[in-house]
């Protein structure tokens, strides 16, 4: 026998090279299969939301889904927690909620109309709105025919029950015409210099803020400089020209509020914790309580101890601090995350159009809403100072309501221009009559296909 028997057909190389590792020759070991595992799970579900989130429909969804959310929530706290008030001043229990059933109604058809509108349409009725506006702020001041509530004059009577606050409608306003003109001078390329930029904008502005404090009304006067400034910055203002307005007004406020007692007793009510000497923190530390005592998942809807009298304005301006009661905190953490939905939508709008209407516009109705969610979400956790001003679309006041869900249909109508958007909504209509689908009926027949030919 051979000293070496060789396998047939192979080289005695191969034979001694078996077993060996050879240089530069990676081998591989059993081990998970490519593609599965938590990592790559994860990394597929982001994908996933990525993709989804960068549709061009998603703003769209977005603005409609949380905008109406927020309302239907809102119907249904603004009838917990205003039916003990009802009740004490005699009425039905769901007096409160029927007038702002009314309102969301109104609003409703506001909003579907301006969904609807195109662009054009809107901005020829921002100067019909800003006189309309202003002539109704200058009616509240005669005496006879404005209305003061809770130490503001800024209401008009519409006969009945139902009252009109005309600075609610200021903001609207104040964005249409505003972007209209800031639209027209960055089409001539004036918006670079300053005169241009700040007049007649920032005069128009003071004269709706001189008028609404006229009324006491500082906390609607703080969301229309909010708005301003809003503006200022899209149209892109100069940082030194900004923080010189900013200071500005600034000092405007200090004055008014150093000159004012009440206003210097909401201030020093910040963080409070006690009610202080003569119960001026009542309000204040009766919201930090009612948040307090509602726990993770709250005691319950219309459970609220709070509303029984102890915690004024808890329908309007304090609504809040009866959700975290009710609610609790999943409750409240809820209505923060779909404020918070409708703002990225509309920064969204705002930054993917090419119109420069629609970019002005869409950013002063984001800046309106989310600036004013904070200022009232803040002042019930004790954060900011009371403003008297109310939740976006949650609180009760049909004059709040009306104007805000306009604004909303002006993102939905926005949203809806983007070219993507456009496009997608076409391919989702439905395809019916002969000409878009090649079919066509004959009576007593059946249905049959329309061939190029003209043949059946």
């Amino acid at each position: 026998m051979p000293a070496k028997q060789m396998l047939p057909g192979r080289r005695p190389s191969a034979v001694k090279a078996q077993g060996r590792k050879r240089p530069g020759v990676s081998v591989k070991r059993p081990g998970r299969p490519p593609g599965r595992g938590p990592l790559a799970g994860l990394r597929r579900t982001q994908q996933q939301l990525r993709r989804a989130w960068d549709r061009p429909l998603t703003a769209y969804y977005l603005i409609f889904g949380s905008s109406l959310l927020i309302t239907v929530l809102g119907l249904v706290m603004v009838y917990s927690a205003s039916m003990i008030k009802a009740l004490q001043l005699g009425l039905g229990d769901a007096y409160f909620f029927k007038k702002q059933f009314l309102a969301a109604l109104i609003g409703a058809v506001l909003l579907l109309l301006a969904s609807r509108m195109p662009v054009k349409l809107h901005r020829a009725l921002s100067y019909p709105v800003l006189a309309g506006t202003l002539f109704l702020m200058v009616l509240v001041q005669v005496p006879g025919i404005g209305v003061s509530i809770n130490g503001n004059q800024n209401w008009i009577s519409l006969g009945g029950p139902f009252m009109l606050q005309p600075s609610e409608f200021g903001k609207l306003a104040l964005i249409l015409w505003g972007a209209d003109l800031l639209a027209r001078k960055g089409d001539k390329g004036l918006l670079s210099q300053w005169k241009h930029l700040l007049v007649p904008l920032v005069p128009v502005a003071f004269l709706l803020l001189g008028l609404i404090m006229l009324g006491g009304d500082m906390g609607t006067a703080m969301i229309l400089g909010a708005i301003l400034f809003g503006l200022l910055w899209l149209a892109g203002a100069p940082t030194r020209m900004f923080v010189g307005v900013l200071a500005f007004a600034g000092a405007i406020v200090a004055l008014l509020i150093k000159t004012s007692p009440h206003r210097m007793d909401r201030l020093e009510c910040i963080g409070a914790t006690e009610p202080g000497k003569n119960d001026l923190c009542w309000q204040a530390v009766h919201g930090i309580y009612a948040l307090a005592s509602g726990g993770w998942f709250g005691s319950g809807l219309g459970a609220s101890v709070e509303k029984w009298g102890q915690l004024p304005e808890a329908h309007t301006d304090f609504i809040f601090a009866i959700t975290g009661e009710e609610l609790g905190l999943a409750g409240t953490l809820s209505v923060l995350a779909l404020f918070a939905a409708l703002g990225y939508a509309g920064i969204r709008v705002a930054g993917r159009t090419e119109d420069s209407f629609v970019r002005f516009a869409a950013g002063g109705v984001t800046t309106w809403i989310t600036a004013q969610a904070v200022i009232n979400i803040g002042a019930v956790l004790g954060l900011l100072p009371i403003a008297g001003v109310p939740l976006p679309l949650f609180s009760y006041g049909g004059s709040a309501l009306l104007p805000t869900m306009f604004a909303v249909g002006l993102l939905i109508a926005f949203a809806r221009e983007e070219p993507a958007a456009r496009a997608a909504l076409a391919m989702r209509q439905p395809k019916t009559g002969w000409r878009r689908t090649g079919v066509r009926w004959k009576s007593m027949r059946r249905r049959v296909k329309k061939r190029p030919s003209g043949e059946r």
